[in-house]
């Protein structure tokens, strides 16, 4: 069982930057990967960025690429999402998921454990 807390969410402009923690409890958190996805009121929970157990893999959204890093600290029980550049288009609740796998998946379904979700909001 993994319980997760989104936290650093807030408003933004337009080009400036923001970064999400997801804290972790549970004993398998290292072993699981851990996702970022956002979601806007009806529309699809999209994904935003992954990464793997051991932090050696990732892989992210296209519309973030180059833009947003996720990253993870084990020791801490805590991932992480640096997002920079920001967009009105960035503007979403954000959630962090994990699952009972170490390997990264892009699909909200494919993951088992969500946090509540923290609002970004990017003004223009």
């Amino acid at each position: 069982q993994v319980q997760l807390v989104e936290s650093g969410g807030g408003l933004v402009q337009a080009g400036g930057s923001l970064r999400l923690s997801c804290a972790a409890s549970g004993r398998t958190f290292s072993s699981a990967a851990v996702g970022w996805f956002r979601q806007v009121a009806g529309k699809e929970r999209d994904i935003v960025a992954t990464i793997s157990a051991s932090g050696g893999s990732t892989a992210y959204g296209d519309s973030v690429k180059g833009r947003f890093t996720i990253s993870r600290d084990n020791a801490e029980n805590t991932v992480y999402l640096q997002m920079n550049s920001l967009k009105p288009e960035d503007t979403a609740v954000y959630y962090c998921a994990a699952r009972s796998s170490g390997f990264i998946r892009v699909s909200s379904f494919e993951y088992n454990y969500w946090g509540r979700g923290i609002q970004v909001t990017v003004s223009s």
